[in-house]
């Protein structure tokens, strides 16, 4: 995904964040709030933990590919998860650490219905156009600007060296013909 989607995603899931309802919040205002609240397997999940006391924390879930890291003031904190693609279809625990205390909360995760395989006589979907791949090893390179990738000072004076010493051995080689040729 390039960066400009990947921003407007990103964008976007902070206003649904910003807009969904708090749900599943404690009494005391405590807790963590997980949207969507029913992700399908291998979906991006946004995360809110309040009542927090410091200014990071982490969620934990099994339901979760890595652990999150969250990030905020005011006892609010923020962040992304991404759930497992292999979670199946219920209901799992998050908890978040975050400056000595914790907060609970829950993520239901369901089954995506835009998944057709197991629908009969249905063809499951291929590329109808080339796909992008390749670069390999020379993707990195293919990132870096020919204009400001020049040698850096130690590699211009070993380039200076290395041909002043073509030039010395090319000289008395040459010498060298001249006199053993009389």
């Amino acid at each position: 995904m390039g960066s400009i989607p990947l921003t407007l995603c990103t964008g976007l899931l902070a206003c649904a964040a910003g807009l969904a309802p708090a749900a599943a919040l404690a009494a005391d205002g405590q807790g963590v709030t997980v949207t969507p609240a029913s992700p399908p397997a291998g979906s991006v999940v946004a995360l809110r933990a309040s009542g927090c006391s410091g200014s990071t924390g982490t969620a934990v879930s099994t339901a979760f590919v890595t652990d999150a890291r969250l990030a905020g003031t005011g006892g609010d904190l923020t962040g992304q998860a991404e759930v497992r693609s292999t979670a199946g279809a219920g209901t799992y625990t998050v908890q978040v650490s975050c400056g000595g205390s914790a907060v609970t909360g829950n993520v239901t995760v369901v089954r995506d219905s835009s998944s057709q395989q197991d629908a009969p006589g249905v063809v499951p979907a291929s590329p109808f156009a080339p796909v992008h791949a390749g670069g390999g090893g020379t993707a990195p390179l293919a990132s870096v600007d020919a204009r400001s990738a020049g040698p850096d000072t130690a590699q211009a004076v070993t380039g200076l060296l290395l041909a002043a010493f073509a030039v010395v051995a090319v000289g008395l080689l040459s010498a060298r013909r001249r006199h053993g040729s009389r």
